[in-house]
């Protein structure tokens, strides 16, 4: 049996006291968390869910977040987090595509929902308490006897094509993520660990995620990453690592200490770029028992495949550290044949945190392989060590703010607009997001197109973090022999901030 709640239900019975969970102002042990736990099992068995069927979330980071997270693996069913900052039209094609039996929604987001069939709206009082939701309702005791190769969750993620890809994720590939990010930290009951990504994101989930859960530790959930109220609940909590994106470590050192007591901080697990030695220095002087960890890792593995070990940061700058007890990693050329230490190409993973492919998408998965290694599509190469060092990215992926973006889901909703002859979407250097979405667009004759009018278009039909920031018009685009256009070039014109 590998229900999730399994550790929580140990952790009850052993140390029931202990705390688990802090939320708000509100503070949860273990013994009280199993409780939140089984009766929201309790209402999922009301609404008549049964083990396999997809349960959703669109909801911001709560308390509740984590308990219907557990209480939907309590029951059989899977979990499917759903990025809350996405159009409604993207929200549907989700839920439609996993074949959702229930949607829970945070009221604040209810309007994303659009018009599915079967939702539970969870308020501000319930975000703190999901026994709000079901006060009368039978707890479920028993948890469903899940097995390693069940299907927990479904995580759709960006992708080349003009839609996003659920990701299957089985108990296996979660509980060996676990072991392996366990060994890598040393996790243990004292660790205490600051969540402020979205927990929709492998990144706040996984890495390390509700991991501290299962060594009896606690998880500090912050509904929205704020910098001030991250620092000092850190000070006042005695918080020993977190997870942070980019954009939020950056923020994170603008801000300072403050006169704050950042010591008790051991660890935070950054990466998606490459780390300047400049910030990995800044990061010493905020933290300063803390190590700064680059890692490498995605969606399709849980996160974290590779950490940057403890003492190797500048030595080995721009790396993102050597690969996990269970993870292997080679790089190969375009047959799959492994390269060499030092010879690029692209990154393959091979472990049992890999998930097995993408739902309803076989031609996809089979893609994504090359025999038992999956293809990150990522271009770098390793050092003698076994160092990974990353090149480029996905090739037309956009990562802003932590999140990926393909840059042709943004081009289908750009070509919707009557104007719009060519359109190409493109990350270029952002100071404050990493990238910012840039749309380059070739307009129709005697036609124009403001930003403002391109945004407007946008709104509901893209998720905000996914709408151009940028507009450039050009007279063509530039396109190889066979008709592509030429991404890399238009980066490399444009990166300087240049428009026409």
């Amino acid at each position: 049996m590998v229900s999730l709640t399994a550790v929580v239900a140990y952790h009850a019975r052993v140390t029931p006291d202990r705390e688990a969970l802090l939320y708000g102002e509100g503070r949860l042990s273990y013994a009280q968390l199993l409780a939140r736990v089984e009766t929201a099992a309790g209402l999922l068995q009301a609404r008549g869910i049964h083990p396999g069927q997809v349960v959703a979330l669109l909801m911001k980071n709560s308390s509740a977040f984590i308990e219907l997270s557990l209480a939907i693996s309590h029951v059989g069913a899977v979990l499917l987090p759903i990025n809350y900052r996405l159009g409604a039209e993207e929200v549907a094609y989700i839920l439609q595509h996993a074949e959702a039996a229930l949607l829970f929604v945070d009221a604040e987001l209810r309007e994303a929902a659009g018009g599915f069939a079967d939702i539970v709206e969870v308020d501000e009082a319930a975000q703190s308490d999901s026994m709000l939701l079901a006060p009368t309702v039978e707890p479920c005791r028993v948890p469903h006897p899940s097995r390693p190769g069940d299907l927990f969750r479904l995580m759709y993620t960006s992708g080349t094509t003009d839609r996003p890809k659920g990701v299957m994720h089985s108990y296996e590939n979660y509980h060996w993520k676990c072991l392996d990010h366990i060994a890598a930290l040393g996790l243990s009951a004292a660790d205490r660990l600051l969540v402020v990504g979205p927990l929709y994101h492998v990144g706040a989930f996984d890495l390390p995620g509700l991991a501290v859960l299962t060594v009896g530790g606690l998880l500090a959930v912050q509904r929205e990453f704020d910098v001030e109220s991250a620092l000092l609940v850190i000070d006042r909590e005695k918080l020993t690592g977190a997870w942070m994106a980019p954009v939020m470590l950056n923020r994170a050192l603008a801000f300072g200490r403050r006169e704050l007591d950042l010591s008790s901080l051991r660890w935070v697990i950054g990466g998606g770029e490459r780390t300047p030695e400049d910030r990995i220095r800044q990061f010493g002087l905020l933290f300063p028992k803390a190590r700064y960890i680059d890692a490498y890792g995605l969606t399709e593995t849980c996160s974290g495949d590779t950490f940057m070990e403890a003492g190797r940061e500048i030595e080995k700058i721009g790396s993102t550290g050597r690969a996990l007890a269970h993870v292997q990693i080679e790089v190969c050329d375009d047959e799959g044949r492994p390269l060499p230490a030092g010879e690029v190409g692209e990154i393959c993973v091979r472990g049992p945190k890999v998930t097995k492919g993408y739902l309803k998408d076989p031609a996809k998965t089979r893609e994504s392989f090359h025999g038992e290694w999956f293809r990150t599509g990522d271009v770098g190469y390793l050092d003698a060590e076994g160092f990974l060092f990353l090149t480029d990215r996905k090739k037309d992926m956009i990562i802003s703010g932590g999140e990926n973006i393909a840059s042709s889901e943004v081009e289908r909703v750009l070509y919707q607009l009557p104007q719009v002859v060519e359109a190409a979407a493109i990350g270029l250097p952002d100071a404050t997001w990493g990238e910012r979405v840039t749309a380059v667009v070739v307009l129709r004759a005697g036609t124009s197109l403001t930003l403002d009018q391109l945004r407007a278009h946008c709104e509901g039909r893209l998720g905000g973090f996914k709408t151009p920031k940028q507009l450039i018009l050009r007279d063509d685009l530039p396109r190889n022999p066979s008709g592509k256009v030429l991404k890399r070039v238009l980066r490399s014109e444009f990166a300087t901030g240049a428009t026409q």
